[in-house]
């Protein structure tokens, strides 16, 4: 693994090509593989060994943190801090705490579901080595990418060159970090 070398980035013109390659590359024991083509491609999220999201789990922490928040905090401020005797009713009412309740469950939801896939993506990043390779710009167009990154404890620079281009892609080039 080279420090000044991010990966190895192959074209392909189709996406049946970058499909097979990828899956070649995940037969050859390559781990960290990145695809990038100009629309979603079936079957390519299981060939590179996607893993599944915690952003569902995020969500669901963050929604549950937000209903015993606002519950704790409208609880707190009804019968601990300022307590108001309104019409005999107790200062624990608790079926006027639901609404606010809900509303914060939901709050709480959503602002951890776009925290999380923002971390989860990486984001904000505003350059990315690939954005570097030539004809990269391609991949929002009509071509599709796949890149070995030096990550992979598979990864030598030499071997991985003859690996990618035994699958005959368009090109094969170093990314630089």
């Amino acid at each position: 693994m080279s420090g000044s070398v991010y990966g190895l980035l192959a074209e392909f013109s189709t996406s049946e090509a970058l499909l097979g390659a990828a899956k070649r590359a995940r037969e050859d024991g390559y781990r960290n593989i990145e695809a990038y083509s100009p629309y979603a491609v079936e079957g390519i999220a299981e060939a590179v060994g996607f893993v599944k999201s915690r952003v569902p789990l995020i969500t669901l922490v963050g929604g549950i943190v937000g209903a015993v928040g606002g519950y704790f905090l409208q609880w707190y401020s009804a019968v601990i801090d300022y307590p108001i005797n309104v019409g005999g009713r107790p200062l624990h009412s608790w079926p006027s705490f639901i609404a606010p309740t809900f509303e914060l469950t939901i709050l709480g939801a959503s602002i951890a579901a776009v925290v999380g896939m923002l971390a989860a993506n990486g984001l904000p990043r505003l350059n990315h080595p690939v954005f570097n390779a030539p004809h990269f710009e391609q991949a929002t167009r009509n071509r599709f990418f796949l890149c070995l990154t030096a990550h992979d404890p598979h990864f030598d620079i030499e071997r991985s060159k003859r690996f990618l281009q035994e699958l005959q892609p368009m090109s094969v080039v170093e990314v630089p970090r």
